[in-house]
């Protein structure tokens, strides 16, 4: 529910420990790393993580492995990651989901995100659409919210209390319709399903959403942005179409455990930035239709006290609870 114009002007935070001038000096990834993902392979969480991956892959770097740990909640790759040392060889990819969601959707969890992690780069931001099949008789989102006030529709989202869990609750508790969640394991098998016909509608973001837009083998029928995404922009945003305050976005980055020293953390946030800044990650970002935004560790660290202001009350108040 942040815009651009909030994220950048977030403060700096600073503090003696990141204004040393040994923080510059730090090296990442100075070992083998693994970069665990909680969500299957070929959703936007692991294209992410892998792009980073090939850009930081420079000769004579130290290997990047790539992880998919996929569950509810991520949970279990937070676990893989906080039973590792924090020492940089063990990241986290995180989203909203995990870092904002997470502490008012479970009732319990094994590990508490606001102490046991800290956010040391912000990758990117993107829109979420509600996708149909191109035969679909919701021709709409008025026909959607309609046919879900006469009987529950069905929704795909590629886990349990991932940030696209989070945008159709918003919707239908904003206009008031029934729907079912029908949770996946990763974005190729809930636009699978889509596509056959399996449930009535999905959420995606745009990463995953574009290429089957494009070639015509789903429609969308609004999208959660405070705006229309520049890469999709005859696709409406849920104001436009009579739903105000649905406005939600996907946002990852990347988190180590706590105990992680600031040297780090800033060391991880510069290699991040360099791989981003690159000219074929820009291009393939660009392409994906995401929102780069560079973040400091402490704007990250603003990041997640000013949504989870927002998102936790509004979660709780929504009466959504999870069992961990």
């Amino acid at each position: 529910m942040l815009n651009r114009r909030t994220i950048l002007a977030m403060p700096l935070l600073a503090t003696p420990a990141l204004a040393t001038p040994a923080l510059a000096q730090t090296a990442w990834p100075e070992r083998p790393t693994r970069w665990m993902v909680a969500y299957g392979a070929g959703g936007a969480s692991d294209i992410f993580a892998r792009m980073i991956a090939r850009a930081l892959a420079t000769p004579g770097a130290p290997p990047i492995q790539v992880e998919n740990r996929p569950s509810g909640g991520g949970i279990v790759a937070t676990e893989a990651v906080l039973s590792g040392p924090a020492d940089g060889t063990n990241l986290l990819h995180v989203d909203n989901g995990m870092m904002v969601y997470n502490p008012a959707l479970y009732a319990r969890l094994p590990f508490d995100p606001d102490r046991d992690l800290a956010m040391a780069a912000y990758l990117a931001r993107f829109h979420f659409f509600v996708l149909v099949r191109p035969e679909s008789p919701f021709q709409s989102l008025a026909d959607l919210i309609a046919a879900g006030k006469r009987e529950a529709v069905t929704y795909a989202t590629p886990a349990v209390a991932s940030p696209h869990h989070m945008c159709m609750e918003l919707l239908r508790r904003r206009a008031d319709f029934g729907a079912t969640h029908v949770p996946y394991r990763g974005m190729p098998a809930v636009l699978t399903d889509l596509v056959a016909g399996r449930v009535d509608c999905a959420i995606a973001d745009i990463t995953n959403a574009t290429p089957y837009l494009t070639s015509g083998r789903a429609r969308a029928l609004g999208t959660f942005g405070e705006t229309r995404a520049t890469a999709q922009p005859n696709v409406p945003t849920m104001a436009e179409l009579g739903v105000p305050n649905a406005v939600a976005y996907g946002w990852q980055g990347v988190a180590l455990p706590r105990a992680a020293t600031p040297a780090l953390l800033e060391a991880v946030n510069r290699g991040v930035q360099t791989a981003m800044a690159t000219p074929e990650f820009s291009t393939q970002m660009r392409t994906l239709g995401a929102e780069v935004l560079p973040l400091t560790v402490a704007q990250c660290a603003a990041l997640i006290a000013a949504e989870s202001a927002i998102w936790r009350p509004l979660i709780r108040e929504m009466g959504i609870r999870l069992e961990g």
